[in-house]
């Protein structure tokens, strides 16, 4: 039997419930009904000492957050727009990926990463987006073909967090279902013999 797909969600802000970490819970919500395992790191989860390379010691939190990136099949990453990029925040976290450099999969090599922006504008939430590709790319992740982008200026969530703005929701949802299919069919091309092989 197929073992589910671990997709790890990362991003929200340092204040808990916000709209970036609820349109996180969106697309891992539809990453699960896809039959992916979901794991979600946001808000103060996030919240780590700054990532410093000479340091090797870590928190509980740095480990944690460590481990289940270098186990994941696929990723969600989820920004609000600060000024025009991501939050800093975010990229310390992502930072953090730096311990993965010598693994035998090198930081994201062959997963595919979902990208979701928010801001109070479609300027900052776009720009935003962009730098989240580039992240992606920079770490050998495959960015999802569609990258969600979100105008939080008005509000697109309900109190239980459901999204209630249906192009909102279309997106949201169909990054977490190409993370999954992309994981399902990376592990399905692993179990093909190479040419070399046959």
């Amino acid at each position: 039997m197929e073992q589910a797909p671990l997709i790890v969600g990362l991003g929200g802000t340092t204040r808990a419930g916000s709209s970036s970490e609820k349109a996180l819970a969106v697309s891992l919500r539809a990453a699960e009904r896809e039959g992916a395992q979901v794991v979600m790191l946001a808000g103060p989860q996030l919240d780590l000492p700054m990532y410093a390379p000479e340091r090797p010691e870590r928190c509980d939190a740095a480990r944690r957050l460590v481990a289940l990136l270098r186990r994941c099949d696929g990723l969600i990453i989820a920004s609000p727009s600060y000024h025009g990029t991501i939050s800093g925040m975010l990229k310390n976290a992502l930072d953090y990926t730096e311990d993965l450099s010598r693994d035998h999969r090198v930081y994201f090599d062959d997963c595919a990463i979902g990208l979701i922006a928010c801001g109070a504008g479609w300027q900052g939430a776009g720009q935003a987006l962009v730098a989240l590709r580039a992240i992606a790319h920079s770490l050998r992740g495959w960015p999802t073909p569609l990258g969600a982008v979100l105008n939080t200026s008005t509000p697109l969530f309900d109190d239980s967090g459901a999204c209630r703005e249906p192009s909102a929701a279309f997106q949201l949802e169909c990054v977490g279902r190409q993370v999954v299919q992309f994981a399902r069919m990376k592990k399905a091309l692993a179990r093909v013999p190479s040419l070399a092989e046959t």
